[in-house]
């Protein structure tokens, strides 16, 4: 089958390379793409949001599955508008994907499912937010309601934090119109983990959980980012929360979804706050984690596109998952400065010898060519994988890939895996 993958970073790199690897795979494309998308696929060239030239695109050449990468366009309908057009796509129609693209729908319909999550409240203005601010104890989060590509959470540790980012939200639009609308949480204390699972409207098939980092800074310091690593599977989800994950979040979810009319077709990423071995939904995402795919997808054996496949038609009944043993380690290179300000354009060296390496893999996320050369063009550029059979094996191997690799002020976390290894050797 031909296969248009349709997205620019390191998930949607991952994707593709282990798509280009499929026996089902006749034909593969990626656009917009970055530096690696030649190793791989063909590159059209055509921007994500960019609706109209890229269904032309996938009538003229027979896609038979277009598969997107980010949440942007799902959110804004690109799926509605091929299938409108007679074009299979994986990923969920705009309405489904309302569970990431606004906060406030996602914990109404938390809510009215009963899937555990924290309190919350929510504000369209500064001035009651601000309010109800004096009311709570902190910590408090605060959230955006809209789209923020990862950023827009903050944990405030007190009254005056909280303030200054209901203030840079509304007065400041630091992330536009997304934060002009919040949700004011409880803060949730716990173990971080995500699990990702296929759905194809009626069935769901977990994947192995995976654990993000997204603390720019080692012991989990500084402003959120988009992540910056990520280990697989997540010790803290044990097969009794897994359990109750699929019991007490996804099929509630799926079901509650179903009786407002909306069918989920796609991956549903489940954002979790472990307690005591209680699942709580942090977030709901209506598409793969990035950079949870780097390392879920390398521990996978059964054919992705066939998956991918079963999912958008519907026919996931029967399908299973096969993983291999092992664990994998994502540990992102950004450049320095982000999540703030960053330079682009710095050339990158070692990309090569890490591929060489066996369990082993390079996802570039920011990267580009030029004059044959790549270099930086994003926040996060490269996403250095280790796998091993144990966890410590999957990061030590993932460290002694990075270390092959150099361009100037590139920034990474030193710690990445801490939490898993601690569970590991209690």
């Amino acid at each position: 089958m031909k296969i248009l993958v349709i997205g620019s970073g390191g998930r949607e790199h991952a994707l593709a390379y282990f798509l280009s690897r499929s026996s089902a795979v006749d034909r593969l494309y990626w656009t917009p793409g970055n530096a690696a998308t030649e190793q791989i696929a063909e590159n059209p060239g055509i921007p994500v949001d960019d609706f109209e030239v890229l269904l032309k695109f996938a009538k003229k050449e027979d896609i038979n599955l277009t598969v997107v990468g980010p949440e942007l366009p799902l959110v804004e309908g690109l799926t509605d508008y091929f299938e409108e057009n007679g074009l299979l796509v994986f990923g969920p129609k705009a309405e489904a994907a309302m569970i990431e693209g606004s906060k406030i729908f996602a914990k109404k319909l938390m809510e009215e499912a009963s899937i555990p999550t924290a309190k919350y409240e929510s504000f369209l203005n500064f001035e009651e937010a601000s309010r109800y601010i004096d009311k709570i104890d902190p910590p408090i989060v605060v959230k955006a309601d809209g789209l923020a590509a990862g950023k827009g959470v903050t944990i405030c540790y007190s009254r005056e934090e909280a303030k200054q980012t209901l203030h840079n939200y509304f007065i400041e639009k630091i992330f536009g119109e997304s934060g002009t609308r919040v949700v004011i949480e409880e803060y949730l204390s716990g173990e971080e983990a995500t699990v990702l699972a296929l759905c194809d409207g009626e069935v769901i098939l977990p994947m192995i959980s995976s654990q993000d980092h997204k603390p720019v800074f080692d012991n989990d310091k500084g402003p959120n980012t988009g992540g910056m690593g990520a280990i697989a599977p997540a010790p803290v989800v044990t097969d009794s929360v897994m359990m109750k994950v699929m019991d007490r979040i996804m099929y509630p979810l799926l079901n509650k979804l179903k009786t407002k009319g909306i069918t989920y077709r796609g991956v549903i990423y489940a954002g979790l706050m472990i307690a005591d071995g209680e699942p709580y939904v942090v977030e709901f995402n209506c598409r793969f984690g990035d950079p949870e795919a780097e390392v879920v997808l390398p521990l996978l054996k059964s054919d992705l596109a066939e998956l991918l496949l079963s999912t958008s038609l519907g026919e996931l009944s029967g399908a299973d998952l096969a993983w291999e043993d092992g664990y994998a380690c994502d540990v992102v290179i950004a450049s320095g400065g982000y999540p703030g300000k960053y330079e682009k354009g710095k050339v990158i060296e070692g990309i090569e010898k890490v591929e060489r390496n066996p369990d082993s893999y390079v996802f570039h996320a920011g990267t580009k060519k030029v004059d044959n050369k790549v270099v930086t063009s994003g926040g996060r550029v490269l996403n250095i994988v280790g796998k091993g059979k144990t966890l410590k094996e999957a990061i030590d191997k993932a460290y002694k890939n990075v270390s092959l690799v150099q361009f100037e002020n590139m920034h990474y976390r030193k710690d990445i895996g801490f939490r898993g290894l601690k569970h590991l050797n209690n």
